[in-house]
């Protein structure tokens, strides 16, 4: 085999030796990483602490409505969070009005009977999730149902399903709507009427 021109030897070396620099950049950068995480970091400042809480808890707000109790857990998971520091930063962000649970119930529930026709049960279940205490929820879901009465929703929620897939026609298809309607929150009895109506007027038809 011939040996290799001088330009090839060189543009070879020329490689090698980016190669060697480049590994030895990059095990100096994960050397220097690996010492910054296993240095012991210093306790912040509480003036510091407290403002970098706030200005957390402005961009969670921002980003979107949360509960007290759901705001405070977020708030606990950041660097220099105490729990003293977290709640003095909540009282603060309640005498500003950013925080509010009553509000927040009421906004919450209305903006998902607005999206689609669901239930009591169902929009209980979501203020659990968002950490509504119980007594907030049913005050917000008293106000909501009584400007929407449980009985329009569950009657636009059978006429969205009658429209997708038609009157149910066997005992089959009746039970698949019953259960549409538990898993959309409404109450049992107000199905099993709605749902025995319905068939009833099939059989009229």
């Amino acid at each position: 085999m011939s040996p290799c021109p001088s330009s090839l030897r060189g543009k070879l070396a020329g490689q090698i030796t980016t190669k060697t620099g480049e590994d030895t950049q990059t095990k100096r950068r994960r050397k220097t990483v690996a010492e910054a995480e296993s240095e012991p970091s210093l306790p912040l400042d509480p003036d510091k602490a407290r403002q970098r809480v706030f200005e957390r808890a402005g961009r969670l707000l921002a980003a979107k409505p949360r509960s007290v109790a759901e705001l405070r857990e977020r708030l606990l998971e950041g660097r220099g969070a105490t729990a003293t520091i977290v709640e003095a930063v909540i009282d603060r962000l309640r005498e500003y009005g950013y925080l509010d649970d009553a509000r927040f119930a009421h906004s919450y529930a209305s903006l998902r009977v607005q999206q689609r026709p669901i239930g009591r049960q169902r929009l209980q279940r979501d203020l659990w999730l968002k950490k509504i205490d119980k007594q907030t929820a049913e005050s917000a879901l008293d106000q909501i149902f009584e400007q929407v009465p449980e009985e329009d929703l569950i009657d636009k929620a059978i006429a969205k399903r009658v429209r997708l897939r038609g009157k149910p026609k066997t005992r089959e298809e009746a039970k698949k709507l019953f259960d549409h309607l538990l898993r959309q929150g409404f109450a049992f009895e107000l199905v099993s009427d709605k749902v025995r109506a319905l068939s009833r007027s099939d059989v009229d038809d």
